[in-house]
């Protein structure tokens, strides 16, 4: 059976703009439900030297045909040059909440 959803990966920099993505997306139809958690430390390389920032990471619970408006979203209120998009196919989950983030937008 095809994986139909996904879980998408994106961090950010401070809590107000990890919030206004999530309702951007949630409100717009193309996530079911977004969670934030906030207070994670990435260690990355960056233009050739390693850093260290606080981020809070968006897991966004969504179906597989919203990826695509969901990545321009993204692309278009997120602060950093190059923001994590991350999608991962979700193979196993209870119907009845799989079937809930499927009625909570409609997909065109």
């Amino acid at each position: 059976m095809p994986a139909n959803h996904l879980i998408i990966f994106c961090t950010c920099p401070e809590k107000d703009t990890a919030e206004k993505i999530a309702r951007l997306l949630v409100e717009g139809n193309i996530a079911a439900c977004v969670n934030i958690l906030p207070g994670i430390t990435s260690l990355y390389k960056w233009e050739g030297k390693i850093e260290s920032a606080q981020e809070h990471l968006l897991l966004i619970k969504t179906h597989k045909d919203h990826y695509p408006a969901i990545e321009t979203a993204l692309r278009n209120h997120h602060p950093y040059d190059l923001p994590e998009i991350i999608a991962v196919p979700i193979e196993h989950g209870l119907p009845e909440y799989l079937h809930w983030i499927d009625s909570c937008h409609s997909l065109k």
